[in-house]
């Protein structure tokens, strides 16, 4: 999906997948005839448990155009880590002029993300944890700046089996 290489890709076959409208976009073609209305969406699926997805549709109707980008988002599922509600460590991470960076927060924090980050995060079963968009507020590039940043996780198994040490080793050094 944005050219990373460790992407657990998943199936959206069994899940119970809830949709989140992220953004509706009006476009505008003038042709010779007047202006022809067509209308972008952008849509964040996710089953709450780490699993997300997003998408985007296309259409001369909004309802179209959302149902495209639902199908779309179920075509593009993945994998996030979700431990405790929070995610394993803070990370950040750059898509086109949005600048997105989350810091894991302790249970009962709450969700402190806005727009696009919010409907991400949400959407992937994240409660407690800390966010802050920088740059451009694009739904777009903030919706792709987020799922680089999350997919840029790992779990602190992978890590402590690449190091080759116990995962109590890992946390407390």
């Amino acid at each position: 999906m944005l050219g990373l290489d460790n992407i657990e890709k998943v199936k959206p076959g069994g899940l119970e997948l809830k949709d989140r409208l992220v953004a509706v976009n009006r476009v505008t073609k003038v042709t010779k005839g007047g202006r022809a209305f067509g209308f972008s969406a952008i849509v964040v699926v996710g089953d709450e448990a780490g699993t997300v997805g997003f998408g985007l549709g296309k259409s001369k109707e909004v309802a179209s155009a959302i149902a495209k980008a639902v199908e779309d988002a179920k075509k593009n599922l993945v994998k996030v880590p979700v431990i405790n509600h929070t995610i394993p460590h803070q990370t950040s991470a750059r898509y086109g002029g949005a600048d997105i960076f989350l810091r894991p927060a302790s249970h009962g924090t709450g969700l402190i993300a806005g727009g696009a980050v919010r409907a991400v995060l949400e959407s992937a079963g994240v409660h407690d944890i800390l966010s802050k968009s920088k740059g451009s507020s694009n739904p777009h590039n903030v919706v792709k700046a987020t799922f680089k940043a999350l997919l840029d996780i790992r779990r602190p198994e992978d890590i402590a089996k690449l190091r080759g040490v116990s995962l109590d080793k890992v946390f407390n050094g």
